[in-house]
């Protein structure tokens, strides 16, 4: 329900001072049409106070029932009904007052035209004001449902890529304590047990938005050492941190650090290292996630992976921006660069 025109304190200052106007124009008008200034003022009290609940009457059909635009016709009619309503009741009311015959004769002189006139142009002027008020308040009650329904839309899309990382990080991560179940046992049982600290970690982080770049990094550090257990020696990370504080959406950069390992590792044989640099440049958080590759069995592109091209989304849906994130390769290493802005 939109709210009252009235409801504001300035617009009922407003609406008295015009109250207080409507009756002295009557008053004054009647008094220069010869009759008493009793008469007048008594007739100036009762048409400005049938006057004002008619201005209600019309503000109020307006608030429950808005005609649909272009429809100027109901208005007009609208306001020619009340403007009558108006006139008939000031006319009983006025004809029930003693010594009243003589003053009534003013109704059926020019002075019942001017009346009439003065009439429809309060009540058109107040039904203007509340179509336009109205309309107004149920324009902003539409753009809040649908910036909410854009929110709620927005933030389903954001869980729903941050879910679709987690099957297949586990998927990998059960293939790879099948084999090792065998091979090496214990290896395994400490697999599970990385992997089950990751994924209370991981619902942990799932309730909350924004975190501090050390929490990403303490979470990342979990999800790391259970790729170390898969492939060993040969994945070595080294972390510098020159962003204490700063925060960043949860989860952003496992995908991140899952791309190099799979550029890195998967077209490679010997040793590699996945270098991460979080500083702060122009008032932004900003990430470098490096690793080697071999330019003749890799061809890294920016934004053909999952991982990259649903943290991109993440970004944009949350920044709106197409600038956040970006990719280059130079004398075979891999960097993706993340910009963060901070909330």
């Amino acid at each position: 329900m939109p709210q009252s025109l009235f409801k504001p304190i300035r617009y009922r200052i407003f609406f008295f001072v015009c109250w207080w106007a409507a009756a002295q124009f009557i008053a004054v008008t009647e008094a220069r049409s010869g009759l008493s200034w009793k008469w007048s003022v008594t007739d100036g009290v009762i048409s400005s106070s049938l006057l004002a609940g008619a201005v209600l009457l019309t503000s109020l059909s307006l608030k429950h029932y808005l005609p649909q635009r272009n429809r100027y016709s109901y208005l007009l009619s609208m306001c020619c009904m009340f403007t009558i309503v108006w006139l008939a009741l000031s006319f009983g009311l006025l004809a029930a007052l003693p010594g009243s015959r003589n003053a009534l004769t003013y109704f059926s002189g020019p002075g019942l035209w001017i009346r009439g006139a003065f009439g429809f142009l309060i009540i058109g002027c107040m039904a203007l004001v509340s179509m336009l008020w109205y309309t107004l308040q149920d324009q902003q009650e539409t753009d809040r449902r649908k910036a909410e329904t854009e929110r709620l839309s927005r933030d389903a899309e954001l869980t729903t890529l941050r879910q679709q990382l987690q099957p297949h990080f586990l998927f990998n991560a059960l293939n790879s304590i099948n084999t090792l179940i065998t091979l090496q046992p214990e290896q395994a049982r400490q697999m599970v047990l990385q992997l089950s600290e990751f994924l209370r970690g991981t619902l942990t982080q799932d309730q909350r938005q924004w975190i501090t770049i050390e929490e990403e990094l303490e979470h990342l550090q979990r999800y790391l050492t259970i790729e170390k257990v898969r492939f060993g020696h040969r994945l070595q990370t080294s972390v510098r941190m020159e962003a204490p504080g700063m925060k960043l959406p949860v989860l952003l950069l496992q995908p991140v650090v899952e791309n190099a390992i799979k550029f890195g590792l998967y077209d490679t044989t010997g040793d590699i290292t996945i270098s991460i640099h979080a500083f702060l440049s122009d008032g932004m958080l900003q990430i470098e996630v490096s690793n080697p590759f071999d330019p003749e069995t890799s061809a890294p592109r920016k934004g053909t992976g999952f991982g990259l091209a649903s943290v991109e989304r993440r970004l944009y849906l949350l920044f709106a921006r197409n600038d956040l994130l970006s990719t280059r390769s130079t004398d075979a290493i891999f960097t993706t660069r993340i910009k963060v802005p901070q909330p």
